[in-house]
């Protein structure tokens, strides 16, 4: 598996901390499942929003330095963490790093119960210790692994290997919900959640007890942070708020402006140039696996 690395300096505009980006060239055999491997190398530490994505976020800790990251509470984690749905809302939360390697793991919600082994729906907007859920001895073996590693392709592949396993011993989730997620995914601006219930056969009651808690979010919240990750993809490439408007789905610009800050706590125009990797690096684009 070759190696895509690039030198990202996606925060120079506000702090000149510096992040060394490592990414595999073909995507992951775990379905759902994008991996990133980050190196801290810069003058000064790295200290930035985080921003929710519609996915579930593994950061690793490569051997024993890690970032930290803190939540709108202001509580402070660091070490191997798992970050659910919806997390960053409001924009409160931050990572915080000097000098570590870490990889993070974007996981679509649909294969995080097997992998994680938790519902989806226990992790909503929070950030919880990898410790939590697989145990102290699982997470530190893995991070004294990952921190062995001489080379980013090794421990992308340790990783891969892991999830595989992982996700091969448990059921996976209902094939209605995933089907339900990967249309929300692909036409977030023309669902509507009754028709999907229509379509499943199912009720609305079902559809949103049973997506809460095997996808993370209602599903009515779900669409509306798939179309501000949308959203935030284009602002990113430069694109002109009113035309993110309409192509995303928001009834008009002020629609797109209040979502944005409700998801990001910064408008739209300052939101465009604090993304965490270069658009070029497919910062957004990638943080939505589908598995169909």
């Amino acid at each position: 598996m070759a190696l895509v690395p690039t030198a990202a300096a996606a925060h120079a505009r506000e702090n000149d901390a510096v992040w060394d980006l490592a990414r595999p060239v073909r995507p992951s055999r775990v379905p759902g499942v994008v991996l990133s491997g980050f190196s801290d190398r810069g003058p000064a530490p790295v200290d930035h929003r985080i921003d929710p994505h519609p996915v579930m976020t593994l950061a690793l800790a490569c051997g024993d330095g890690a970032p930290v990251i803190h939540d709108h509470t202001g509580r402070r984690q660091s070490g191997s963490l798992v970050t659910g749905l919806g997390f960053g809302s409001g924009g409160a939360a931050r990572i915080q790093a000097a000098h570590v390697e870490w990889m993070q793991v974007r996981l679509s919600p649909v294969i995080a119960r097997e992998v994680l082994g938790v519902e989806p729906a226990d992790l909503e907007g929070t950030v919880v210790p990898l410790a939590d859920l697989w145990g102290h001895r699982q997470a530190a073996r893995l991070a004294g692994q990952l921190g062995a590693a001489a080379t980013w392709e090794e421990r992308f592949a340790l990783v891969e290997t892991l999830l595989a396993r992982r996700s091969a011993a448990q059921p996976g989730i209902e094939a209605e919900l995933a089907w339900a997620w990967d249309r929300i995914l692909a036409d977030h601006h023309h669902v509507r959640i009754s028709g999907l219930a229509a379509e499943l056969g199912w009720s609305r009651k079902r559809l949103w007890s049973r997506f809460h808690a095997r996808i993370g979010l209602p599903p009515k919240r779900a669409v509306r942070l798939v179309r501000f990750d949308r959203a935030a993809t284009l602002l990113a490439q430069g694109q002109e708020a009113a035309r993110v408007a309409a192509d995303c789905g928001y009834t008009d610009q002020s629609h797109l402006h209040r979502d944005v800050v409700a998801f990001s706590g910064v408008t739209p125009s300052r939101l465009a140039g604090l993304t965490l990797v270069p658009p070029d690096d497919l910062a957004w684009a990638d943080h939505v696996p589908r598995l169909g």
